[in-house]
């Protein structure tokens, strides 16, 4: 048998078998035990025919099938608080800024390179009462449209013989979400400060896990500044959903945990399937179903 007839007949097997290992898109029905729950109820997904692989998007927080390559969500709010200390002088000499194109580089150039807003009359701080509250504010306006923002403590005074200092006492920086949730985004110890001095460096803000502390030395003018990271309440992980079924399982009906739906609402459940071969990868198959949690 001559070379030309044997690659000829590998080169048929090799289709035959390609062919013949190749997957179609699964078809699938899911039917459910009810469209309307008390919560607590057992809810039961039935399944027609046998994907090899099944995810459940239950339309849960952090579940939800739309959201599933989602990097930026909108409407949430960025607030912050801070406790004060003005002490050995009431001046009234430290501001709070804000910037949402701070490029993250700390030195003189790029924090005055950066467009900075003056929020100061916005929160109460310290007239020589010790861990002052500054009232939580929104600065959400400065995080619109997915963008960062910076938050900047500034301290200045003229040459004095006895100059005053200022002591923040606690920082939070939250998250609120559209529907009142509030995440801890950074306190005082992982808000990653960093200090720059504009004037007099041997005076710049000391910065501890516990406080931040700024004071000029003696007959020296002083302007230093403090800056925290950047804040994105609007940052978003990719929603996931739950893995139920892969090519070495059989399943003809699903319970998830009578916990999953733990608040009253509508819900789109949605089911993902896919069939994969070597040779292959099919479109996947989306079912979506409809239920009512009452409490």
């Amino acid at each position: 048998m001559n070379k030309l007839l044997l690659y000829t007949l590998a080169g048929l097997l090799l289709g035959s078998c390609s062919k013949r290992d190749e997957v179609e898109a699964p078809a699938f029905e899911v039917t459910a035990n009810g469209s309307t729950f008390k919560l607590g109820d057992s809810i039961i997904f039935h399944f027609t025919g046998s994907p090899q692989n099944m995810v459940f998007w239950p339309g849960t927080p952090g579940r939800v099938y739309e959201f599933r390559e989602r990097t930026f969500s909108t409407g949430n709010k960025l607030l912050v608080k801070f406790n004060t200390w003005q002490q050995f002088g009431i001046r009234n000499n430290m501001t709070v800024l804000v910037s949402n194109d701070f490029n993250g580089v700390f030195d003189t150039t790029n924090v005055k390179t950066a467009t900075w807003t003056d929020v100061t009359s916005r929160f109460t701080l310290s007239s020589g009462v010790d861990q002052t509250q500054s009232g939580s504010v929104d600065l959400s306006e400065f995080t619109n449209n997915n963008k960062s923002a910076t938050i900047a403590f500034r301290y200045v005074t003229p040459a004095l013989a006895g100059p005053n200092r200022w002591v923040i006492r606690t920082f939070n920086a939250d998250n609120q979400a559209p529907d009142g949730v509030v995440t801890p985004m950074a306190n005082m110890s992982t808000a990653a400060w960093k200090s720059v001095s504009f004037v007099n460096p041997a005076s710049n803000w000391s910065i501890t896990s516990a406080q931040l502390l700024s004071q000029a030395t003696a007959n020296n003018a002083d302007d230093d500044w403090v800056l925290s990271k950047s804040f994105n309440p609007n940052t978003a992980t990719p929603d996931k959903g739950i893995a139920i079924k892969n090519i070495t399982t059989n399943l003809t009906r699903y319970a998830p945990a009578t916990d999953l739906f733990n608040k009253p609402g509508t819900y789109k459940v949605v089911f993902e399937a896919s069939n994969a071969s070597y040779y292959n990868t099919p479109a996947r198959v989306i079912k979506e179903l409809t239920i009512t949690i009452t409490p």
